[in-house]
């Protein structure tokens, strides 16, 4: 890992305050100076600033309800990002480990570990997302086992992966895929002739939202719930 980076994952430091503080010599290696915030270093280096000896942040793991009318993203556009519920330093540092559209509410998992949200979203994990979904027109009975052998959605040239559909009402349904398409529960039902109006992500892989969260509340995962995705 770069040194610069290091100092800001252990600090509050931006990057440009952390190339300003190696200027002044006050950052040491191993006991050695060093200004050169491209320095590599390994896991066994001691760093330390003013002889203060500096530990690397954990990483962080969170789980939040998605409110409506929010986008996973790290850059506010017309709506606001869900980063900005996150009251924790350098929220802007983490990322959303399956995204959510704007119009679709429910369970957002947000980490700054790359290899653990690679096993969320990751097309070769097939990691289960289970969705609530609210249809416009009564459902037909045939489409259960549609979806259990694939539908061919607009654009795409081969099927979906086969999901599971368990129907709460005809305009009611729990929908689990193992995809993440563009759009995708609502392109498979556009496929059997149907029309989503509401979407609400329940569970990812293990982990499910937990039901004493609110709109745009969150929590740290549990060390049970981080485990269940490695």
């Amino acid at each position: 890992m770069r040194l610069d980076k290091y100092i800001c994952k252990s600090t509050e430091l931006t990057r440009n305050e952390a190339k300003k503080l190696l200027k002044t010599g006050m950052v040491t290696v191993n006991d050695e100076v060093v200004k050169n915030g491209a320095a590599q270093i390994s896991e066994t280096c001691r760093v330390a600033i003013e002889g203060q000896p500096l530990i690397k942040r954990g990483a962080r793991y969170i789980m939040m309800f998605k409110p409506l009318d929010t986008i996973c993203s790290n850059v506010d556009e017309v709506h606001p990002s869900v980063l900005h519920f996150l009251d924790v330093d350098k929220a802007f540092d983490l990322h959303i480990a399956g995204r959510l559209d704007v119009d679709t509410t429910g369970l957002v998992l947000i980490t700054d570990d790359g290899k653990w949200s690679h096993q969320i979203t990751s097309p070769r994990k097939a990691c289960e997302k289970r969705y609530r979904v609210w249809l416009d027109e009564p459902l037909e009975s045939s489409v259960a086992e549609a979806f259990a052998r694939g539908v061919q959605l607009k654009g795409e040239s081969s099927l979906t992966q086969p999901a599971q559909l368990q129907v709460i009402d005809d305009k009611e349904v729990l929908l689990t895929i193992t995809e993440g398409k563009y759009h995708q529960v609502k392109r498979m039902f556009a496929a059997v002739g149907n029309h989503v109006v509401g979407l609400h992500r329940e569970k990812i892989g293990n982990i499910t939202l937990d039901e004493e969260l609110e709109p745009g509340q969150w929590r740290y995962l549990t060390e049970q719930e981080v485990d269940s995705v490695r």
